[in-house]
């Protein structure tokens, strides 16, 4: 779960350069290069959720400090859902958005099968949707990232410890 967690980490932390820098591009092939590292890398996203899912139905829930209240423990929880559900959302969003705007998604060369057909107001509205669910992604980040620390340096519990990749003797 710990190499699958830095997997997501990196093909999220891809794909936001990829589309932020392709913003700052100028020439039509570079900016469509750009726009295609985002959408695989968001496949890759969605690709990993799946099998993050099946992992976590697997192995079962992960052990919890019993020193933390039951709030905490919840909101961890909620928290958790929702990083979850925006892993699965964001990707299909971007996918559905792809078929909105008449352009075919591909993954390793082959063409994803469309979502939706070609309709220029449901592109807006996906487009709209698919920056929104990114926004309430980052923030969600920003407070994993924070309890991480909050973990790490107010409580020294080792739960950040815990989750960086183990070092080799």
């Amino acid at each position: 779960m710990v190499i699958l967690h830095w997997l997501t980490v990196f093909c999220l932390i891809a794909a936001v350069t990829f589309i932020l820098t392709r913003d700052q591009v100028d020439g039509r092939a570079a900016r469509q290069w750009l726009l295609e590292g985002h959408r695989h890398f968001g496949l890759f996203v969605l690709v990993l959720f799946f099998v993050r899912l099946v992992l976590r139905i697997r192995l079962g829930k992960l052990p919890h400090d019993g020193n933390l209240s039951w709030i905490v423990r919840g909101l961890a929880g909620l928290t958790h859902v929702a990083l979850y559900v925006l892993l699965l959302a964001l990707p299909m969003l971007g996918w559905a958005l792809s078929n909105a705007q008449d352009k075919p998604v591909h993954l390793f060369g082959a063409t994803l099968p469309a979502l939706v057909s070609a309709d220029e107001d449901l592109a807006d509205t996906l487009q709209a949707w698919h920056l929104d669910a990114a926004w309430v992604l980052l923030g969600l980040v920003s407070l994993h990232v924070a309890a991480a620390l909050w973990h790490h340096f107010v409580l020294r519990d080792g739960v950040l410890r815990m989750m960086l990749p183990k070092r080799r003797r």
